[in-house]
């Protein structure tokens, strides 16, 4: 089992395969629970947090970038407006 030193101001560092098991990042956010003796860290994951995360990966797989995506969207309303407006006129 790791040993973790606590540092001058709280602080302490959860081993490297924990955080990669976990899926902890450099930026996230945890929630600690005391229950009796023992703290308990919980990773805190905000919805939108976990959902963007998941696009800007996809995204990057696929090579794209946030201006591919506002071409393409400009492309789909353009197409959407004349499949819409055009049979509403015949």
């Amino acid at each position: 089992m790791p040993v973790v030193k606590l540092r001058e101001r709280g602080q302490l560092t959860i081993p490297y395969e924990y955080r990669k098991e976990l899926g902890i990042g450099k930026e996230d956010v945890l929630n600690v629970l005391k229950i009796g003796d023992v703290l308990i860290l919980v990773p805190r994951q905000i919805a939108g947090d976990v959902v963007s995360r998941k696009i800007e990966c996809a995204m990057k797989k696929k090579g794209l970038s946030l201006d591919n995506l506002l071409k393409n969207l400009k492309e789909q309303r353009k197409r959407y407006y004349r499949e819409t407006y055009a049979k509403a006129k015949a």
